[in-house]
């Protein structure tokens, strides 16, 4: 049996959590406050993931970069790939928040849109 500290990051009490896993299944989750710190401790142990954040260059804008993110989490391994896939990346103005920069980042099936505009 192998156990895991954790600080739960779904809202701001930060419980302290205890994973216990077993041939890497969960099988045990102790110090959480609610069924969310649960579902975070085991999602965090099997599959981690992230929301990954960044900025683009932007052409003909009044800003010469736009902040961008995933769409939703990717898996916390594509996170490098996601990052080089944007660094050559150079936007058109006007972009607005929304705006699908980057469709299918790093094979995740999430697409990077823009946070800003730029215009």
């Amino acid at each position: 049996m192998e156990q895991r500290e954790l600080i739960c990051i779904n809202c701001p009490l930060g419980c302290a959590l205890t994973v216990t896993l077993e041939d890497k299944d969960v099988v045990k989750v102790t110090g959480n406050t609610c069924p969310r710190g649960e579902a975070y401790a085991r999602k965090e142990c099997t599959n981690p993931t992230r929301i990954v954040t960044s900025t683009v260059r932007v052409k003909g804008g009044h800003l010469p970069v736009v902040s961008v993110k995933t769409a939703s989490d990717i898996p916390k391994g594509k996170i490098g790939e996601c990052v080089k896939a944007l660094r050559d990346i150079c936007v058109e103005a006007p972009v607005h928040i929304g705006d699908i920069i980057l469709e299918n980042a790093a094979d995740t099936g999430v697409n990077i849109i823009a946070t800003k505009d730029v215009l």
